[in-house]
């Protein structure tokens, strides 16, 4: 049984007491109405942190799956769950990198995610100078996307179980530098952490390795090519058969670069709470999960440091 902090046990029955606002909407760009859930605070405008799932998920699996919601409600920040189209993200790759069906052709989820930010700051819900955008597998992809054509819209963004092809690499030409958290899992049967083609029966070749990823932010923010740090984090949850390594980077101010290396992690998002229905099926599927630490926490103290 995965063990869970006392004090996010507290915080997830308070929340559970309370209620957390949570409202679907939707947007129409190009003739298509694209859905999402937004949770936003009372204070406003506050920071906006943009949340998108993996392939064959929906928002409402990162609603649920994740502490996003309680994380949000804690600190006070509006969350947004938004919907991919077949429950997937046009991100810069071709479909040959793709693994299952792509989005339909044409579809624009940079304008999506453009057009629900400029929403929200308009109605006076988001902080223009505080939005960040994170996602899993496919929406970890999307996020890089995003950051490498809309810098100017994002203070930080963060990718867990993704990394970069040739592809989406040449397609990055970022206006500017914006920090970069990557999470990635060394055991991983879909993304391999050392690049290729994983070993699940499901994967698709030509996936850079983590470290590559890592060292192509680090030249896009003008890091240093060297580890800055590297800390081996607690093991606070033994049974979990996984740990996590931090390493950092020496960027110039404002521009960090960090990867969290989840070693014996699988194509999971690490986190207090199951991430899946089925549990053991998600492990012999998609490799363990790590609760050590829980990534929309980790994510979310990466994000409050910028601007």
């Amino acid at each position: 049984m995965r063990q869970c902090p006392i004090g996010l046990l507290a915080l997830a029955g308070a929340l559970a007491l309370s209620g957390v606002p949570a409202a679907a909407d939707s947007l129409v760009i190009n003739a298509t109405t694209r859905t999402f859930t937004l949770q936003a605070p009372a204070a406003r405008p506050a920071p906006l942190v943009i949340v998108l799932h993996g392939k064959t998920q929906s928002g409402a699996d990162m609603i649920t799956r994740t502490s996003w919601p309680l994380i949000a409600k804690r600190d006070g920040f509006a969350v947004a769950f938004p919907d991919g189209l077949n429950r997937a993200w046009a991100d810069s790759r071709p479909d040959e990198r793709r693994a299952g069906n792509p989005p339909p052709e044409g579809t624009d989820d940079v304008a999506f995610i453009t057009q629900l930010i400029a929403k929200l700051v308009g109605d006076g819900i988001a902080d223009p100078r505080r939005i960040y955008v994170t996602g899993i597998s496919n929406g970890g992809a999307m996020a890089m996307t995003l950051a490498c054509e809309r810098a100017d819209l994002f203070a930080a963004a963060a990718s867990v179980v993704m990394n970069l092809t040739d592809e989406s690499a040449l397609a990055c030409r970022p206006q500017r530098p914006v920090p970069m958290l990557l999470m990635n899992g060394t055991v991983d049967p879909l993304i391999p952490y050392q690049g290729g083609r994983g070993t699940s029966t499901f994967a698709v070749d030509g996936f850079w390795s983590a470290e590559r990823t890592l060292q192509f932010w680090r030249r896009i923010n003008g890091c240093e090519t060297r580890d800055a740090a590297t800390t081996d984090l607690p093991d606070r949850n033994p049974s979990d058969r996984s740990t996590v390594t931090r390493i950092d980077s020496a960027c110039p101010q404002g521009r960090d670069v960090v990867l969290y290396r989840v070693n014996g992690g699988g194509h999971r998002m690490p986190g207090h709470f199951p991430d899946a229905h089925f549990t053991k099926l998600a492990t012999t599927l998609l490799g363990p999960q790590n609760g050590d630490i829980d990534g929309a926490d980790t994510i979310w103290a990466f994000f409050a440091r910028f601007p």
